[in-house]
């Protein structure tokens, strides 16, 4: 599809159903799309804030690993609300997988899951690989997780794993997956949000000028789309993205107010989610700037980071 299929009108897909089944109907829809198209549609597609953001969820792994499969998948990581590696006990031994991952997006709904794994020997430094698992192999135990106050339609879970065989993916599960995961899903989340911002705004007629400040920042993103994940200037460009849709935040809110729906309820419940990661975003945005030469105040880079993202 092109810019004039994106911005035109689009009915949504009904959102009262499986989320398995929600996402197979965006997959045809998207076939062969790229991760940018892929996370504007399905937020085009979504009733709810919670369906767009799961639809970029799903574009950020595939942004990570281009041979994903088909259906919803995860990257399982945090342990006990931590994610560095020498915080995880998931390890490999004698090529199984024993260990808890705290946090599972879509639940029971997801079909695959990417788990990074200790694998050094003990006593030395901490080594990750990622594995992919299917959700219904031998030794892996979704539990369901407790009701969470955003993104109610999204179901979440716990992993426990116990003695279960992954395949292996190539290089080094921190450095190649799991840090570079975490700017995907920034941008990719915001994509499908402001997509399905967008779709509310051209349904109820919103001011052209508010549409096109969410056409320009659509645009914005897919520059930064095009740009390597761990360059420096990507993380600097990504966060510009997200101060100009801070700036914009009154303005929305009061056109979703004037709306008639539940289409503020939803926005003011949801939003936190773009909140959820800030001091990882702020430091990685600290670490951006050194790196271009231009070390601002600390204040300066704290607020320059306003996304969010997911527990992963």
């Amino acid at each position: 599809m092109a810019w004039h299929e994106w911005l035109g009108p689009l009915a949504r897909l009904p959102g009262d159903g499986c989320l398995d089944d929600w996402y197979a109907a965006v997959q045809q829809r998207t076939a062969g799309a790229a991760p940018f198209a892929g996370a504007l549609l399905g937020g085009r597609l979504a009733a709810t804030p919670g369906l767009a953001f799961l639809a970029g969820y799903q574009q950020a792994l595939r942004a990570l690993w281009a041979d994903a499969p088909a259906g919803l998948g995860a990257l399982c990581a945090t342990e006990n609300r931590r994610l560095r590696p020498a915080d995880m006990t998931t390890r490999l031994r004698d090529g199984r997988l024993d260990g808890r991952k705290d946090f599972v997006t879509a639940g029971d709904a997801a079909a695959w899951l990417l788990v990074p794994a200790r694998e050094e020997r003990i006593g030395d430094a901490p080594r990750l690989g990622m594995y992919v698992l299917a959700a219904d192999a031998g030794g892996v135990v979704l539990e369901a997780g407790a009701p969470l106050p955003l993104l109610p339609d999204i179901a979440h879970g716990r992993l426990v794993l116990v003695e279960a065989i992954g395949e292996r993916l190539p290089g080094d599960g921190w450095a190649d997956y799991v840090k570079p995961f975490r700017t995907h899903e920034d941008l990719y989340v915001l994509v499908a949000l402001l997509g399905w911002l967008y779709g509310v705004a051209l349904e109820h007629r919103w001011s052209q000028a508010l549409l096109l400040r969410l056409v320009g920042l659509l645009a914005g993103a897919a520059e930064v789309a095009r740009q390597p994940v761990e360059a420096a200037a990507t993380h600097v460009l990504l966060a510009a993205l997200s101060e100009q849709f801070a700036a914009l935040q009154a303005e929305l809110e009061g056109a979703l107010a004037a709306t008639p729906g539940e289409w503020s309820a939803m926005w003011l419940r949801d939003r936190g989610v773009l909140g959820l990661a800030r001091a990882a975003q702020a430091e990685r945005l600290r670490k951006a700037w050194l790196r271009l030469g231009q070390a601002g105040t600390e204040e300066e880079i704290q607020g320059n980071s306003t996304r969010g993202g997911a527990p992963i």
